[in-house]
């Protein structure tokens, strides 16, 4: 029976009346609703539904229909009101009650993060509005974010190798060759690209409309090694919209989307992608204030990569610790991180085995990047000391000079302009500082990076505070008020 999306029982059945007011509401016809829950099954690979105007009387009457139907109609009430309307708005329930997507305590398992992923990837191409799907969701911070990640390493069944889709009796797996994997998976870098030379604002929408789109196909029973692969797509899409909303300052987004991203790398059974989703994860609470909680993320990755991540992945978080002790003010565990990330990153062997897509951005000047800003956020937790600023100078210096030198990275090359005009600034430079930043400024022009944005006015900011009265850091107020005046974001 369940060709035809049923599954309820007789007993105590009465009138769905959540249901019956969305029906009546929308103006469909019974018939008019069947077919679209056909076509949108179809559109779905979902060809074993048949429903008719008899089947949607019963929805009405209060039937319980089964997966995927409830998410089928959730989806076209949803696009015909211009709201979400959730499956329990309509008087539903799903097979698997899921939890709050406001939430990060997530069941490690593969049915429920696909469904998961697909709901809040849903969400958000329905209501990508600066802030609205965010305003439902809450920051976590502190043991209530960290406990849930550490099951990051527990060992659980229902990883790709055991996808219970794949494994369901009587459904023949869903070939996809190999092909169109290789493109799914070249589709993701070129994301990644532009994402780097054109910041999180300008593509974020149709990254997170791809990422639905390999939801879609999880849904799907496919052969091990097939799963795996889309597993892992999956948390590369996730962790990249995840990187885009922080880039545009949507931080609960880019939390969701990074822990959504890790459970999909854990599914994959790739240890290396889920120590940099960490990372990721790890940045965003330097960025939010709160170091503690980045250097256990980092420690969590560090740990659960130990014996498989190359050197170059070891060298980015070595770095990303470096940047959680300098924040927390430890001048000798800063400096410490800062050379295990330059000795492991010299191991790094010409020629070697191609890596991911994921490290690449890792350069020599992504290197020298978080190496000074360590040591400038060591000078600020110091109070702007000038000996911390000194040693981010040179290091800082080297990483402009390779970002320049780089067509792809332009978000990176402003914000290490950005970072220098910082530490002229520390070292009362405020004309060099200028110079640094009206270069940063021609680039944030091009690119839409909120991160950008801010920073470049907290830095111009201080330049008045401190130094109002020179006539550089006059002018560069006015060129800034004029050509990068501030407006909301739009989280597209």
């Amino acid at each position: 029976m369940g060709g035809n999306g049923g599954g309820g029982t007789n007993a105590e059945k009465r009138p769905n009346e959540q249901l019956n007011s969305w029906f009546v509401r929308s103006g469909w016809s019974k018939g008019e609703l069947a077919r679209q829950v056909n076509r949108r099954a179809r559109q779905m690979g979902a060809h074993h539904i048949s429903t008719d105007t008899s089947r949607v009387r019963r929805w009405l009457d209060g039937e319980q229909p089964r997966e995927p139907i409830p998410r089928i109609l959730s989806e076209l009430f949803s696009e015909r009101f211009g709201a979400v309307v959730a499956v329990e708005d309509l008087g539903l329930r799903t097979a698997h009650r899921a939890p709050s997507v406001s939430g990060v305590d997530l069941p490690w398992a593969g049915p429920q993060t696909v469904a998961l992923l697909g709901e809040f990837s849903r969400s958000d191409l329905m209501l990508a509005r600066r802030g609205f799907l965010g305003s439902s969701l809450g920051l976590a911070a502190g043991p209530a974010l960290i406990e849930p990640m550490q099951r990051w390493l527990v060992p659980t069944p229902g990883t790709a190798q055991g996808n219970t889709l794949a494994q369901e009796p009587g459904r023949r797996p869903h070939r996809l060759s190999a092909p169109e994997l290789d493109l799914l998976e070249a589709t993701t870098a070129m994301f990644r690209q532009w994402d780097a030379q054109c910041g999180g604002g300008l593509r974020r929408k149709a990254v997170v409309g791809q990422l639905h789109e390999v939801t879609d196909l999880l849904q799907e029973p496919h052969p091990a090694a097939t799963a795996g692969r889309l597993f892992k797509c999956a948390a590369e899409l996730a962790e990249l919209a995840g990187w885009m909303s922080y880039d545009i300052g949507l931080q609960p987004t880019a939390q969701k989307y990074f822990v959504l991203a890790l459970h999909a790398a854990k599914e994959a059974g790739d240890r290396p992608l889920g120590s940099y989703i960490l990372s990721s994860m790890s940045r965003q609470m330097i960025h939010l204030g709160r170091p503690e909680d980045a250097l256990e993320l980092i420690h969590l990755a560090q740990y659960g990569s130990r014996d498989c991540a190359t050197p170059r992945t070891q060298a980015m978080l070595y770095a990303m610790e470096a940047r959680a002790y300098a924040n927390m003010g430890n001048p000798s565990r800063t400096k410490r991180a800062v050379r295990m990330a330059e000795d492991t990153f010299a191991d790094i062997e010409p020629g070697a085995e191609p890596e991911p897509d994921w490290i690449r951005f890792f350069s020599e000047a992504e290197l020298n990047a978080e190496n000074a800003h360590s040591y400038r956020d060591l000078a600020y937790v110091a109070g702007r000391s000038p000996m911390y600023a000194s040693l981010a100078h040179p290091v800082m210096e080297r990483a402009v000079e390779l970002f320049a030198k780089d067509e792809e990275h332009h978000r990176s090359y402003a914000l290490n302009l950005i970072g220098m005009a910082t530490v002229h600034l520390m070292q009362r430079e405020p004309e060099q500082s200028c110079v640094f930043a009206e270069k940063a400024l021609g680039i944030a022009r091009r690119v839409r990076s909120e991160r950008v944005n801010t920073r470049l006015r907290k830095t111009v900011d201080t330049a008045v505070r401190d130094f109002g009265d020179v006539a550089d850091v006059v002018r560069i107020t006015g060129l800034l008020a004029e050509q990068l005046p501030e407006e909301t974001a739009e989280a597209v």
